[in-house]
């Protein structure tokens, strides 16, 4: 396209000028025109670095949008610094280190300019200037859309930032812009982001998506305040906020956010109102440190589509949600750590698939005259230093109305529980709590059901129409101090038999419990009271730990697994030179080090997991190794909620070793329906992510059955590294192992038995009954007791009469 004529009218009245004249650049048009001329650019391509110093106008010919191109090969194609109207241009910058158009001075209007660019910004607006934008578009994928500096301001309406390398709007230096109607999409980092002190952003109606970073990010004591805006569609979280940042949003959606939908941190505030957070991948609201803080009123957070708490509150922040509504979530609350509070009043929240509310590590939450329906549990308080306030609240149709373990101590105030599934009220573990005026009625369980010999306090409670009874309490057992046990004061039942108080304040044992390892209902228990499952025992000498080298030379030694031992030491050689890389001051790449063992029993899957526990102790990766050994029968409950517990006390178990789950895949059963392992398996899920460096957790079982567990389980599939597959032994492994049995108790295997073993291991039945290495050990042990049922008849055996096995001392095939 040709360079074109520049006409320019002079629309003043003196009588010494020419009134219109045409120049062959736009540099010469400028020079000549006055203040108020209006500049009408003919079609064409202008290579141009315009400055516009005067009020004048300037403007494509009308009708022809994107006829004007000012294209210069470098530099800033278009430079403002005037109360000046700009219009129905098309501009092109190609300078990585300069703005396509940049505002410097005055109160300029820019209209229908459409920027093509690959600038460090497509506009920028600094100092003391203060534009009105509107109907602009800009294209930039090499850096910012629109950035707004040191003090600038203005206004832009309807503007569509379509592609920006780096931001879609970047405010900063104490600017201050207001957006009206403006789209933002396409940006590789944040829709709209504001930042440093007295920096601050205004947006109504505006829209933000498709965005690779945040949607809107507020950070470093900047200010925004959005209106009516959507913010959907991103690949990081909605809304960040960081470092003093100050955000308030109103009539706000925020939708489909694979991440959090809102994140705070560090002293962050966040003022909510008639808000809408939707489908988020993590947690709806995200709050975090001391000082942050978000003010929620009428607000609405529903429709989660991961596995994570829709308000996460923790390191000491606060949330105070007032006539909100929080619904179709795994978890609604979680209130975490020593300071953090949740104050939530006159909401509702409902289709929970877990915990409605759930308070732990010290924190606090009080509601009032809150309604939750439709939760696996009301409300759990956690442990030690956990409480708060219930007043005033109903909960109907959980599985458990409220939880208190681990001596926590609410106080819960006219409270009504409605048809629980089990217990309205359930206390254990050392759990504490005052229930006041409280009422369960349709209990499928008891209406309070106080185990352990819990101090719990109840004053005034009635229960009516409870399956199993209205009041149970029982003692787990001796380890509860005298004189614990509930205090009952003025309670009442619709049963005939009205309260069975406990006497002498201990509560009276009803029932029993095993005592595997973890317990039928779990009592309160630390790894100080239970020592690890390889811990020493009172008075030995503690062992030196091994280094690698030995452990690896153990796991050499064992007969068979080559596949499952060069996958071993892969791992180990990637956790070795990452330590050393670090030691370097070099990256070091990121290892997981959760396992998934598959094969059949008997395979050396356990033997494994002890030597790999103790190869991570030897390299700094685990500060102990040990091996804790459960499975489904430890970690899930016929209680709601023990389970959760269960699962913590054994991850608690595993602290700075391994935990070893064998047959994980019973935790999720094909017909599962109302099944608690899958309650195990999220709180597994939850322990794994939040202590990410303190368990490896290794899962196994059968091939088959593992893969339809981790196919049915994204969530934990996603937390494993890899798959070590161990095979069925040979025969000739099965020999060389009862060869290993037999050296190591001083026997020896006469002169054909070890082909007669040979041909017994080849013919054995390989169904589900044979144990591989078990199957081997066995079939030694049963060589052992036929050779002493033969030798006892010898008067005066000789060492070779004690110490020979021959083949007839085999057993019969199964």
């Amino acid at each position: 396209m040709a360079q074109g004529t520049v006409q320019v009218t002079h629309t003043g009245t003196s009588r010494w000028r020419r009134r219109t004249g045409e120049y062959a650049s736009l540099a010469a048009a400028l020079e000549a025109a006055g203040d108020g001329d209006v500049l009408t650019v003919a079609p064409g391509t202008y290579r141009e670095n315009l400055v516009v110093q005067r009020t004048v106008t300037l403007r494509g010919p009308e009708g022809s949008p994107g006829s004007v191109r000012i294209a210069p090969v470098d530099g800033v194609p278009l430079t403002v610094r005037a109360s000046a109207v700009v219009q129905d241009l098309l501009v092109e910058g190609q300078d990585a280190a300069a703005p396509a158009l940049l505002v410097e001075e005055g109160t300029p209007e820019l209209t229908d300019i459409r920027i093509v660019t690959r600038s460090a910004a497509g506009i920028e607006v600094r100092g003391g200037a203060r534009p009105t934008v509107r109907r602009c578009t800009v294209d930039n994928p090499a850096g910012v859309g629109i950035a707004v500096l040191d003090g600038g301001g203005g206004v832009f309406e309807d503007c569509e930032v379509v592609a920006a390398g780096q931001s879609g709007i970047a405010v900063r230096g104490a600017a201050h812009p207001r957006l009206e109607r403006c789209r933002v999409h396409h940006a590789s980092g944040a829709g709209l982001s504001a930042t440093g002190e007295h920096s601050a952003l205004e947006a109504v109606g505006c829209e933000v998506y498709e965005v690779r970073g945040s949607g809107v990010q507020v950070t470093a004591r900047a200010t925004a305040h959005l209106t009516d805006c959507v913010v959907h569609r991103t690949t990081a979280d909605g809304v960040t906020l960081d470092t003093d940042a100050v955000l308030t949003l109103a009539d706000c959606r925020i939708h489909d956010i694979p991440e959090n939908a809102v994140d705070l941190r560090s002293r962050s505030v966040l003022t909510m109102t008639r808000s809408t957070v939707r489908q988020f991948g993590r947690n709806g609201l995200s709050v975090w440190d001391p000082g942050t803080r978000v003010d929620a009123n009428q607000c609405e957070i529903h429709d989660s589509t991961g596995d994570y708490p829709a308000v996460w509150v923790s390191d000491g922040a606060t949330v105070v949600l007032d006539s909100c509504r929080v619904h179709d979530v795994p978890d609604a609350l979680f209130v975490l750590d020593r300071g953090s509070r949740a104050d939530v009043v006159d909401s509702d929240l409902w289709q929970v698939r877990n915990t409605a509310v759930s308070v732990s590590d010290g924190a606090t939450a009080q509601l009032d005259d809150c309604r939750i329906r439709d939760a696996a549990t009301g409300a759990w308080f956690r442990d030690h230093g956990s409480g708060g306030t219930l007043s005033g609240c109903t909960i109907d149709g959980a599985q458990t109305g409220v939880i208190v373990t681990k001596g926590a101590d609410p106080t819960v105030e006219r409270c009504t529980v409605d048809s629980p599934a089990e217990a309205g009220f359930y206390v254990s573990a050392g759990g504490r709590g005052s229930f006041h005026g409280c009422r369960v009625t349709g209990s499928g369980g008891y209406g309070f059901h106080v185990i352990d010999g819990c101090r719990t306090t109840l004053r005034k409670c009635r229960t009516e129409r409870c399956a199993r009874g209205g009041y149970e309490f029982a003692d787990a057992g001796g380890d509860q101090a005298s004189g614990s046990g509930p205090i009952v004061e003025d309670c009442t039942s619709d049963e005939s038999a009205g309260v069975r108080p406990p006497a002498a304040q201990t509560a009276v044992e009803t029932t029993s419990h095993s005592t595997g390892l973890l317990g039928a209902i779990p009592g309160q228990r630390t790894t100080e009271q239970e020592p690890f499952v390889t811990a020493q025992t009172p008075g030995q000498p503690e062992q030196p730990a091994r280094s690698s080298k030995a452990v690896l030379g153990e796991l050499d030694a064992l007969v068979g697994l080559d596949s499952v031992k060069r996958e071993v030491r892969a791992l180990t050689d990637m956790i070795e030179v990452g330590r050393r890389r670090q030691q370097a001051g070099l990256k070091a790449a990121s290892v997981r080090r959760h396992l998934v063992f598959t094969g059949s029993p008997g395979t050396g899957k356990t033997t494994v997991a002890r030597l790999y526990g103790e190869i991570l102790a030897s390299l700094g990766v685990l500060e102990k190794g040990h091996l804790v050994e459960v499975s489904r029968v430890d970690l899930v409950g016929e209680h709601i909620g023990s389970t959760a517990i269960r699962t913590q006390e054994a991850f608690d178990k595993a602290r700075g070793g391994v935990l070893f789950i064998d047959e994980a895949y019973a935790l999720s059963p094909e017909d599962s329906g109302r099944d608690f392992g899958r309650e195990a398996i999220d709180t597994l899920v939850k322990l794994m992510e939040d202590h990410r460096e303190a368990v490896v957790v290794i899962v196994a079982g059968y091939t088959a059955e593992m893969e339809r567990f981790l196919r049915v389980n994204p969530g934990v599939a996603s937390r494993f590294s890899r798959t070590i597959t161990f095979s069925d032994y040979l025969p000739e492994e099965l020999l060389r192992i009862v060869e290993q049995q037999a050296e190591e108790h001083e026997y020896r295997l006469a002169s054909g038995a070890g082909e007669a073993l040979l041909k017994y291991f080849t013919a054995i039945p390989k169904g589900p009954a044979f144990g591989n290495g078990r199957t081997a050990r066995q079939t030694f042990e049963a060589m052992v007791e036929r050779h002493a049922g033969r030798v006892a008849q010898f008067t005066e055996p000789s060492t070779d009469d004690l110490t020979l096995l021959y083949a007839e001392d085999l057993p019969e095939l199964p």
